[in-house]
């Protein structure tokens, strides 16, 4: 076996011992099998909330450990792989095989940092909303491409995603957007994706063809669970109603079915027009509040208003965590990590996961942003 193929294999089992510590492999088996039994438990569900959390725990457990074990399982057959087809002088079994691994690798790498996301709701769905910076057409083409980009990552990820909410931009693109992205780990995922993003491209709108630079902001925040309580004394809200934009047909726009809400004391607006009811849309909204409110208590309580709350003074210079550049070179670079890739085509069309990785890591570590030069 080449070195290189020994090295990929003994970090992989590096990963997979890590993983089973960080679980305390045993004791979570048998947490497993004791909520195995208690799911039969014709009784459990006379408490119905305290039922959905067992059922939640169990799940990921269940999640957790099964990934493990398919992680333990696909290294064993490549690894037999790679010898058969060495005794045999297959190299296609060979080469096949050794992709297999480095694909396996880079899986373990994504289960270590995904085992380090035990924030309170980093379990949790989330919302993400887009919002065009200063620069009319330029800004609001770049909004709708970050929001074409977190929808296909979340996609390729495995991630349900609903359109909350778009105000359409006036030529091109979108002035704002609120996705709703569903699945296990979604806000811990994205939730380093708060700040401003800045694009360095020829524009498109520009009949001389200079270079524009335009920046769009990126706020995430998680669903509120169902266990947590969270009071809105509605006379500190304004709520309006107005006709839906964007796609949806001529049905979504025949009456005044999207609602506003606007939490005057927080200054935190929130709006919906998934519906074409009215009233399914202002629950919607309500739901959205709350986890903007939680959110906000959240960020108190881990004293970790920074890039999320940068984002929301400007959208600007100063404030961007990533640029990325289309002309005259191709990059784009995380300006607290100092991760970069020459393919904003490929990131752009969803290949996040190197950035939300080292973010991750890099807030669990507490370590300063990277010291990286601007990028012209």
């Amino acid at each position: 076996m080449r070195a290189e193929i020994v090295n990929v294999t003994d970090e992989i089992k590096q990963a997979i011992s890590l993983l089973r510590r960080h679980l305390d492999w045993d004791q979570a088996v048998r947490r497993l099998d004791w909520l195995n039994n208690k799911a039969e438990d014709p009784n459990l569900w006379n408490n119905a909330s305290e039922a959905q959390k067992l059922m939640r725990e169990r799940q990921q457990l269940e999640e957790s450990i099964s990934g493990v074990r398919a992680l333990e399982q696909q290294l064993s057959d490549n690894v037999e792989l790679i010898e058969m087809g060495e005794e045999e002088g297959d190299a296609e079994i060979v080469a096949d095989a050794e992709n297999q691994l480095k694909a396996l690798k880079a899986e373990a790498n994504r289960r270590q940092v995904e085992a380090m996301l035990s924030g309170e709701a980093d379990a949790n769905d989330t919302y993400l909303e887009v919002h065009s910076g200063a620069g009319g057409t330029e800004s609001q083409d770049w909004a709708n491409m970050l929001l074409r980009m977190y929808t296909r990552w979340a996609e390729r990820s495995g991630f349900k995603v609903e359109l909350m909410e778009v105000n359409d931009g006036e030529e091109a693109g979108i002035k704002s957007a609120t996705i709703l992205v569903k699945g296990h780990n979604a806000y811990g995922w994205l939730k380093t994706e708060s700040g401003v993003h800045r694009l360095v491209r020829i524009s498109p709108y520009d009949s001389n063809a200079r270079r524009h630079t335009s920046f769009s902001s990126i706020w995430v925040y998680p669903v509120v669970d169902d266990s947590i309580d969270i009071d809105i004394n509605e006379s500190d809200c304004r709520i309006d109603t107005y006709r839906s934009s964007g796609a949806g047909g001529q049905h979504v726009n025949t009456t005044d079915s999207a609602v506003r809400i606007t939490h005057i004391p927080t200054g935190i607006v929130v709006a919906c027009q998934q519906e074409r009811s009215q009233h399914k849309n202002r629950a919607k909204a309500w739901d959205m509040l709350r986890a903007r409110l939680y959110e906000a208590e959240l960020k108190k309580r881990e004293e970790a208003a920074n890039a999320e709350a940068a984002s929301k003074t400007e959208i600007g210079w100063g404030h961007q965590i990533r640029s990325y550049v289309l002309q005259p070179y191709q990059l784009v670079k995380d300006l607290r990590t100092g991760v970069e890739s020459t393919a904003p085509g490929d990131v752009l069309d969803g290949e996040l996961d190197e950035f939300m990785e080292a973010a991750l890591a890099h807030r669990i570590s507490g370590k300063p942003d990277a010291a990286v030069s601007d990028i012209d």
